[in-house]
């Protein structure tokens, strides 16, 4: 099977998978050319060669050569090198030998290679920061290697052969013939759309299973999916593109699905392009037909489409968002899809669990006590969850990591070397306990089960009491109830523990033989509340997020951990009421309510949905298998690194210590972020809008251009180049304190009433070249091109600072010193560069020293104006940002 001359072309076989389920299992490992012990090195590193890693496509890494030329192709640079073409052959190609000038071109040729770089440097420096973002998260899976030794590796080192074992709360790393099997039920949602998990065997149930779909095969897991419950080995048949779920990757890399930013950045982009299609004729005609000057009426018009054109929307809004990540890095939030950031910045309403979020995550055991609450011989009761937490398979939680902790202190290991493991059934989130069958040296068989309270005593159908089994009668229900119920309310987490002796059944244990069992005690443990979390969650209300605690564990618990972080306890909802209420009562009551106690998996998915069609953006913090479905429904999915395999892979955000102190930083960040956002669309928007009377009216009026296509250009670039800090621009605090959404509702009247102003300061400007410069002929168009080009630059410069607060710039608000620097920079180059050889070879003039003062009360009056709109504007219509 395995051809190793030449690498393996990566693409999905579904022959060999139907080959590979039908195997006897008497020779699946000399098909697959592995043993039951795993792969050793040397043969690991020939596969790895062969197939490469174990990754399926995703958005394809851009190559830096690629990235260039990308950042080569935009309006931008398309005029410019039509300029250069032109120059060339006016200049050079047609023109007398001694008439030749190349200056024309070295010029605009030093603008396209200068925007190129800008471009290209900061995508790719947003590209490097972001893959090294997901080089952070990384999941892992158990395989057997060498002599049989498990280890715990990377997902992506796995090669087909690989021996590798599976528990609750694993992904399902690669597609996977399994080979041995203990109550294995797996998720495959991601694959089929079905919620329902399914019990995958080592040996299938006959038939032809050419004639079903290929995920319906019970003995092959399929990467991508997830174990539920139960655990299993298996041979690595496929990895990366190759399997079943890397030929759904490739058919949807590069077409993530549309979210409401990006529906709305795509509306600013279509609404400025219409405004250009509108004009640009426009302006093409009034100049050709009153100037006759066709070619210069035609560049000219070209170049005022680039200017209206937002060509850096793309590159400041990656900036924004990389940035934005590599920031909340810093704070220990990791970003693995940078989309998510505005929607972290628009939570309204975080769900959460208690454990490790509310509460320490250091879960210790308290105390275990006998069924009719004495500690007489309490031992007998920890020995018995020892065995359980000890022989079981599965996912051990912290509370089974709780009791082997608490018998290695009191040295009691040594009680397991007179027992051996039978069987197990695994633990489920329906029946909520897990049991094992042991044995003793005697040949005592005895299953011992622990788990939930109340889906403990279904299961029971005897007590002890004193040293004796007694029927579990209505009245001794009662009184466990009670004494678990008392522990609750000292905020501990109660498990019941339970066994049955003398078992006939040897082997093949299941879910009904739960039944009969004598309840022997309980397991009582503490996992105190944090002491940052009370004050986090005030912080989380100070920034409008308001918190609501989702949880599996009962409402005694939940109640008290949440009464002491300071979360209102009014109205507790358990999930059995839930159930029983209709859909407007759930809407009603899920608004209302703070704290949810003993939840399903699936109810959690519904509280979310529900909150959703309310308007609210909803975040869900969680680590476990349960919180997989959760974690996908919400409009943030947020985990830890600590989490199982596929909490991590269902969420957005990863958070490398879960505390809610660092969300709450990383919620701040994201604002920032999608502030700084909304700060480049509203400028572009605004001063575009305004741009187009300006350009209109010049056209119409004017006996000559009013500005020459080279001066758009040189203006649009330095224009641009004045926005790149924008990234680095602080947000004010009261911009912070909320969460954001985007509306791009607001956009259009945004521009209709601020583009104008501008609009207003060009034509005094014109009146004032016009008029006090005498510029009213073709012979003065290079001072009146002059005059408007440094007004117009400086006008549009600073709007930055008018639009970036809703507050007086400068005085109540000032920008980062990296904005203030770079408007200091382009202003600066603004006014010398008529004055300069390079502005002399693009058709500028030096200014009379008598225009400045002009300048700086044009500019003056409109700062002015423009906060007077502002202020008028905010009354209005309540926002700004």
């Amino acid at each position: 099977m395995w051809k190793k001359t030449r690498k393996m072309k990566l693409e999905f076989n579904a022959e060999k998978i139907f080959l590979a389920s039908e195997l006897p299992m008497s020779s699946v490992f000399s098909y697959f050319q592995t043993a039951p012990q795993g792969l050793n090195n040397e043969e690991v590193e020939k596969r790895q060669s062969l197939y490469g890693r174990n990754e399926v496509e995703h958005e394809k890494k851009m190559h830096p050569l690629t990235m260039l030329i990308k950042a080569f192709i935009n309006p931008f640079i398309g005029v410019l090198t039509a300029l250069i073409i032109i120059s060339y052959i006016i200049d050079v190609y047609i023109a007398a030998p001694e008439e030749k000038d190349f200056t024309s071109i070295i010029i605009i040729a030093s603008m396209v290679i200068l925007s190129t770089i800008l471009r290209f440097w900061q995508e790719y420096k947003a590209s490097m920061s972001s893959e090294a973002l997901q080089k952070m998260v990384t999941n892992t899976c158990t395989a057997k290697r060498d002599d049989g030794t498990e280890h715990e590796i990377g997902i992506s080192s796995l090669v087909p052969g690989d021996i590798v074992k599976l528990a609750a709360g694993d992904m399902i790393p690669a597609d996977i013939r399994i080979i041995e099997t203990k109550d294995l039920f797996v998720s495959q949602g991601t694959l089929t759309g079905e919620s329902e998990a399914i019990e995958k065997r080592a040996e299938t149930s006959g038939g032809d299973s050419r004639g079903r779909s290929i995920v319906e095969l019970e003995n092959i897991c399929f990467m991508g999916s997830n174990v539920v419950s139960g655990s299993a080995t298996g041979i690595v048949v496929s990895t990366g593109n190759n399997t079943y779920l890397g030929t759904i990757a490739r058919s949807i890399a590069g077409h993530r699905a549309s979210t409401a930013f990006d529906k709305g950045i795509a509306k600013v982009s279509m609404l400025l392009i219409r405004f250009m299609l509108i004009m640009v004729p426009f302006v093409f005609l009034v100049n050709g037909l009153t100037k006759g000057e066709w070619l210069d009426a035609f560049l000219f018009a070209v170049s005022v489409a680039v200017g209206l054109t937002p060509e850096m929307l793309p590159m400041i809004v990656t900036v924004n968002l990389s940035k934005g990540a590599v920031a909340m890095s810093r704070k220990k939030t990791i970003v693995k899809d940078l989309n998510a950031i505005q929607n972290f910045g628009a939570m309204n309403i975080l769900c959460t669990d208690k454990t490790g979020t509310l509460t320490c995550d250091q879960i210790v055991l308290e105390k275990y006590i006998n069924a009719d609450g004495t500690s007489d011989n309490s031992r007998r009761i920890l020995r018995h969850a020892y065995f359980n937490s000890f022989f079981q398979t599965g996912l051990k939680n912290l509370m089974d990591k709780a009791i082997l902790s608490h018998v290695r202190e009191l040295e009691m290991e040594s009680v397991r070397e007179s027992y051996k493991k039978v069987d197990e059934i695994p633990f489920d989130f329906t029946r909520r306990r897990m049991s094992v069958v042991v044995e003793d040296v005697s040949g005592k068989r005895q299953i011992i089960t622990k788990g939930a309270v109340e889906e403990m005593m279904q299961i029971c159908s005897h007590t002890e009491v004193g040293n004796r089994v007694v029927p579990f009668t209505p009245e001794l229900r009662v009184k466990a109830y009670e004494i678990s119920k008392r522990m609750n309310r000292q905020g501990l987490r109660v498990l019941a523990v339970a066994h049955k002796s003398f078992l006939s059944k040897e082997n093949n244990f299941a879910v009904e033989d739960e039944s009969g069992m004598v309840l022997i005690g309980f397991l009582a443990f503490l996992d105190p509340p944090k002491q940052s979390a009370a004050g986090a969650i005030r912080q989380l209300h100070a920034h409008g997020i308001e918190v609501k605690v989702v949880s599996g564990d009962n409402d005694a618990v939940v109640r008290t951990i949440s009464r002491q972080v300071g979360i209102d306890t009014t109205n507790v909802l358990t999930g059995a009421e839930l159930s029983v209420m209709n859909d407007e009562e759930k809407r009603e009551a899920v608004a209302r309510t703070r704290v949810f106690a003993k939840v399903t998996p699936m109810q959690k998915t519904e509280i979310i949905a529900l909150l959703q069609t309310q308007g609210n953006t909803v975040g869900f913090l969680g680590d476990g298998i349960n919180d997989a479905a959760a974690l996908r429904q919400s409009d943030i999915g947020i985990s830890v690194d600590s989490a199982v395999d596929i909490a991590k892979e269902s969420a957005d955000i990863i958070l490398l210590e879960k505390d809610l102190m660092v969300l709450e930083n990383g919620v701040i960040e994201g604002r920032r972020t999608f502030g700084n956002i909304i700060k480049y669309v509203k400028m572009t928007a605004g001063s575009n809008f305004g741009n187009m009377f300006s350009v209109m009216a010049a056209s119409a009026f004017l006996p000559f251009l009013p500005m020459l296509p080279i001066h758009l250009l040189v203006q649009n670039l330095l224009y641009d180049m004045s926005q790149t800090a924008i990234p680095f621009d602080r947000m004010d605090d009261d911009y912070l304190s909320k969460p954001r959404r985007w509306d791009a509702s607001d956009l259009s009247r945004f521009m209709i009433y601020t583009g104008p102003i501008s609009s207003i300061f060009d034509i005094t400007t014109y009146l004032l070249m016009w008029h006090v410069f005498g510029c009213s002929s073709p012979g003065a168009q290079s001072l009146f091109q002059s005059g408007w080009f440094v007004e117009g630059l400086l006008s549009q410069t600073l709007i930055v600072h008018m639009i970036r607060t809703k507050k007086i710039p400068f005085i109540q608000s000032r920008a980062s010193w990296p904005v203030m620097c770079m408007t200091l920079a382009i202003m600066a180059a603004g006014i010398i560069i008529p004055f300069t050889r390079f502005g002399s070879c693009i058709g500028l003039t030096p200014l009379p020293l008598s225009y400045f003062p002009w300048l700086a009360a044009t500019l003056i009056a409109y700062c002015v104006l423009t906060q007077v709109v502002k202020e008028w504007y905010i009354r209005r219509f309540k926002r700004w940002l």
